[in-house]
């Protein structure tokens, strides 16, 4: 596996290894000796989830408040998205940037996103299939987000608005300066 540290330093890009013969290929997906020793401290998954969305769908970008903050894994089984993680760390020296990545079942890269970061993808292709593994588990109490066109997070979705297709949800969520202290 490769490990790729980006323009904000905590958020890692993986590209696993693929051995391919006439029967098809095998990747190691997931190691987690390999992810603690890059990242540098000790990661303990506790929940996989995945989602199937549509072209334009764009989910997020949500982050979780403490105490039930996580680090996610995220890959994609089927087509292609972008994927957008923003540093929501009251004091961080990248507070309010972002990484963008294209994650597809063709690259098969991830992205880890540590915790302090609020995420989100877009579908770029006619579907997708994302996977995600947290290190904390969900919950509804402290299911946060940020607004995916704050002005002041610049975030290039790739797709015109009204190729967008935004839930309810994620349309009334707050600027990033609304929510500047959340992680103090």
């Amino acid at each position: 596996m490769k490990f790729t540290r980006q323009n904000i330093n905590d958020v890692i890009l993986i590209e696993p290894k693929l051995y391919n013969d006439d029967r098809g290929y095998f990747s190691e997906t997931f190691r987690l000796d390999l992810l603690q020793d890059f990242v540098g401290h000790k990661i303990s998954f506790v929940q996989d989830s995945e989602s199937k969305s549509y072209k334009g769908v764009l989910r997020g970008l949500h982050f979780q408040s403490p105490p039930f903050m996580q680090a996610k894994l995220v890959r994609v089984i089927k087509g292609n998205v972008l994927d957008v993680a923003v540093d929501i760390r009251s004091g961080s020296r990248t507070f309010g940037k972002h990484v963008s990545v294209e994650l597809s079942a063709e690259n098969k890269k991830q992205l880890f996103v540590p915790r302090g970061f609020a995420h989100g993808f877009v579908v770029l292709s006619e579907s997708a299939i994302f996977s995600y593994k947290v290190d904390n588990y969900y919950s509804k109490d402290h299911d946060n987000g940020v607004a995916y066109n704050d002005k002041d997070l610049n975030i290039d979705w790739r797709l015109s608005k009204e190729e967008l297709l935004i839930s309810t949800k994620d349309k009334n969520q707050p600027n990033l300066n609304e929510i500047r202290d959340i992680f103090k």
